[in-house]
């Protein structure tokens, strides 16, 4: 029997769907909407230049269901008909290269920084800690009939997506937005069919699950993002993770991209990974590899990957079925070409530090500059892998003023 690597085919089992390697570009948010928060053609360009470059699975950034609910400045909306020529630009750019192209779809919860929105709304009206919630604004608990509806708009972008030629969907139930929210008991703590045990914190992404496959079909691929645990005192644990996912299957999920913590514990951006994690480059390997012991849906481990041997052996062990990758690509878009044919083998890509504490310490200039580079291939221009951060922080605060670093996210 061949053993797998990030060169083989994938069928997704029901499907009848082909991807052409096991190369996926995670999720990054772009921030490149038009003002009515639609897509440009500097996005387009930018998701056509990812499909030329290789990887057989696209995964937008942040879609979000409500232009009243948006995570950051320039998020890309999809909440109706109007404008979805715009969309099908969008998804013929990148399906093309016979790529797979998947739109994650979103809603921030309280997650929405000031400024930006007119409200917050979660499951219960609990504040962020102290030094994290001075960026957001007080929020509110949601009603039953505002759940139902939120529900319905997950299902209804769903099926615009498909209407708009997009080859699947991704749920994000990770990172502390929504439904994220949802299934933490630290920020969820209804008395209500919604909240308590984990079966009804799971109960708002099931139903969302169950309305968008009632929309889409039972041909259509939906995926969801999920944390192996938000790493936090009384959150969402490994053991609540493993639970979701194996409910997730029973229902007929069709692929689940691991990943894990928040915006209050940022372990997706792989801090304070342990010396063996860092060697075998995957941020949550370890847990993928108990995970596959109860559960035979497809896995895309996303975090860390940098050499295609690290890949390669995290696909024969079993510990996963796809690669994601997020960073490498906004400063190599043709990277997964250059892996895929061996002209390279080690990606080496060093922390984006100003030097400056009080701004290092946030982590916020790593999320501008790396959105420079987006920026500049979406004008059809080179990356710059070597741009000062202290020039990138410059220009950011010069363009936008210092007001910026209180409003970007993932």
């Amino acid at each position: 029997m061949t053993q797998p690597s990030i060169s083989a085919s994938y069928m997704l089992k029901n499907k009848n769907i082909n991807f052409k390697n096991r190369i996926v570009k995670s999720a990054m948010s772009e921030g490149m909407a038009s003002e009515n928060y639609l897509p440009t053609d500097n996005i387009i360009r930018l998701y056509k230049t990812w499909a030329d470059g290789g990887v057989g699975l696209l995964i937008t950034g942040n879609v979000m269901i409500d232009r009243k609910a948006l995570g950051e400045p320039r998020n890309i909306v999809l909440e109706d008909s109007e404008d979805i020529d715009l969309f099908k630009k969008w998804a013929e750019a990148g399906t093309s290269n016979n790529t797979h192209f998947f739109m994650q779809i979103n809603h921030p919860g309280k997650q929405v920084l000031k400024g930006v929105v007119k409200e917050a709304v979660a499951p219960s009206a609990i504040p962020f800690k102290s030094d994290l919630q001075r960026f957001f604004p007080k929020c509110r608990a949601l009603s039953c009939e505002e759940i139902e509806e939120i529900i319905q708009r997950f299902a209804s972008t769903a099926e615009l997506a498909k209407v708009a030629g997009f080859t699947g969907v991704q749920i994000h139930a990770a990172h502390g937005y929504l439904i994220s929210q949802f299934l933490s008991p630290r920020h969820n703590q209804r008395k209500d069919k919604w909240g308590g045990t984990i079966e009804n914190r799971f109960r708002f992404l099931s139903e969302i699950y169950q309305a968008i496959r009632a929309r889409v079909g039972d041909d259509f691929p939906i995926g969801v993002k999920i944390n192996s645990s938000d790493f936090m005192k009384a959150g969402f644990t490994e053991e609540d993770s493993q639970f979701v996912i194996s409910e997730l299957e029973k229902l007929g999920i069709d692929l689940i991209e691991i990943s894990g913590g928040t915006y209050e514990k940022a372990a997706l951006f792989g801090k304070d990974a342990k010396p063996s994690t860092v060697k075998r480059e995957a941020y949550f390997l370890e847990y993928t590899e108990k995970l596959k012991e109860i559960t035979n849906v497809p896995l895309i481990l996303t975090g860390g990957f940098r050499t295609s041997s690290a890949m390669n052996e995290a696909l024969t062990s079993g510990a996963t079925d796809f690669i994601g990758l997020a960073r490498p690509m906004a400063l190599y878009p043709d990277y997964p070409n250059k892996l895929l044919e061996n002209k390279v083998s080690n990606l080496s890509i060093k922390p984006v530090k100003t030097g400056l504490p009080f701004i290092d310490n946030k982590g916020l200039i790593e999320l501008t500059w790396y959105n420079q580079q987006l920026v500049r291939i979406g004008k059809g221009k080179s990356t710059k892998p070597t741009f000062s951060p202290i020039l990138a922080l410059l220009l950011t605060i010069f363009k936008n003023g210092k007001e910026i670093f209180e409003k970007r996210r993932v």
